[in-house]
């Protein structure tokens, strides 16, 4: 009996080695590898750039002062893939797999002796060119640098163009973040704003590694995010408003036709891409350009038509111009007026005020010249006591009466300052 239950396990064990060792044959063996390298995360860019570049040590020292500015040629340009030396027909590379309903086959064509020719044209033909001086018309807030700068319209996107519409450069700066495996990555960070200068505008930020993907890509995620504002009179902002985002502050006020934009220069290139002519705005705190830009846009979106404010506070909107005379105009009625005794004492009704959220523009004092009250100054004006007006009186006869004259100009033509005669009129 024992030898029995023996051989069964003996019979047992070597069955289960069997099948241990069919699963073992089966199975594929499997190599420890490493799928990623340093040289497949990085573009050739970037690898060549560590190699011939300077390093921060030797940049201070003045090693490599004219690497910068030199690039290389770019030697794949006129390169076909299946063309070279030899020319040959390959199935499938250079050549269709089937023409009509033949199967092409590899085959050897005759020398194409001007290629070699043509390939060294086109590389001496890569010269290096100087960038071409921009019109006054054409550049930024300063100089040839990129803020301010117009790249023009966003690409279009399937049917929809974008006709009419501008772009314009706010903010271009080096950006660098740390990684793992590649250590200090450097990117460039654009913001721009674009619009149709008729109440349409949007803005974005993009970064890349280099200059022309960046601007190419912010100028078409700018066209994704548009807004629409409303204008006054197709030239300005309905009333006075206050905006903040983060520690910036921007007091915006409404302004006649003809004062022009008068505002720190991110928002007037904002005002001239939108449409909005006449403006003042006024900033305090931070200056930092992307808290600007979304400040002002949060402003725009902000404010209300004259007939949303009428309805909102039950009142007519009435307008006072001087240029009319101060006389008062209405320019939106409520559906419901209130009643006298339905206003609450403590409601603000200045139009101003509830623009501005009751803020109140920080004004500075402002300290009188070092040298007033010293002994030069107080002789200076002693002097000047007589004439003092004379400039302003001047300009307001040349407004009123188109000329400078007297009160005895009347009964005396003669009483007129004197004017010389030009020299065509002496030679007469």
């Amino acid at each position: 009996m024992m030898n029995l239950v023996r051989n069964l396990q003996k019979l047992h064990i070597s069955s289960t080695l069997g099948n241990v060792l069919l699963k073992q044959k089966h199975h594929p063996q499997v190599d420890m590898a490493r799928t990623t390298s340093f040289f497949v995360k990085l573009p050739a860019e970037q690898i060549w750039k560590g190699v011939t570049s300077v390093s921060n040590a030797g940049m201070k020292r003045g090693r490599g002062r004219g690497a910068a500015k030199k690039k290389g040629r770019d030697l794949n340009r006129g390169q076909v893939i299946g063309v070279g030396k030899i020319n040959m027909v390959w199935p499938g590379l250079n050549a269709p797999v089937v023409r009509g309903r033949e199967l092409v086959k590899r085959e050897e064509l005759p020398e194409d002796k001007e290629r070699e020719a043509q390939l060294i044209k086109l590389r001496d033909s890569m010269g290096f060119k100087r960038m071409g001086r921009l019109s006054p018309i054409d550049r930024g807030w300063s100089g040839n640098k990129m803020p301010g700068r117009s790249i023009g319209a966003p690409d279009p996107i399937g049917d929809q163009t974008f006709e009419g519409f501008d772009t314009r450069v706010l903010e271009l700066k080096t950006v660098f973040i740390m990684k793992r495996n590649i250590g200090r990555r450097r990117r460039l960070s654009v913001m721009a704003v674009t619009g149709n200068g008729n109440g349409v505008g949007g803005f974005s930020v993009a970064k890349a590694i280099d200059t022309k993907t960046a601007l190419r890509k912010v100028k078409n995620r700018a066209g994704q995010k548009l807004m629409h504002v409303e204008l006054c009179n197709g030239h300005t902002v309905f009333h006075d408003i206050f905006s903040q985002f983060g520690k910036t502050k921007i007091f915006i006020k409404r302004k006649p036709e003809g004062y022009g934009l008068v505002c720190q220069r991110a928002i007037k290139t904002i005002c001239q891409v939108i449409g909005i002519k006449d403006l003042y705005a006024k900033i305090e705190g931070s200056r930092n350009p992307q808290h600007i830009v979304k400040a002002f846009f949060l402003g725009l979106l902000k404010q209300r038509t004259h007939q949303q404010l009428a309805e909102e506070k039950g009142l007519h909107v009435v307008e006072f111009r001087k240029d009319q005379g101060n006389f008062p105009t209405v320019v939106a009625s409520p559906s419901r007026c209130r009643t006298e005794d339905e206003i609450p004492s403590s409601e603000i009704l200045d139009f101003t005020q509830h623009g501005l959220d009751g803020k109140i523009v920080l004004k500075k004092k402002k300290y009188p010249p070092f040298y007033v009250g010293t002994h030069g100054h107080n002789k200076y004006l002693r002097k000047q006591e007589n004439v003092r007006g004379h400039y302003e009186t001047r300009i307001d006869m040349k407004v009123h009466y188109g000329e400078l004259r007297s009160f005895l100009t009347d009964k005396y033509p003669e009483c007129k300052p004197y004017v010389r005669p030009k020299k065509d009129e002496q030679q007469e």
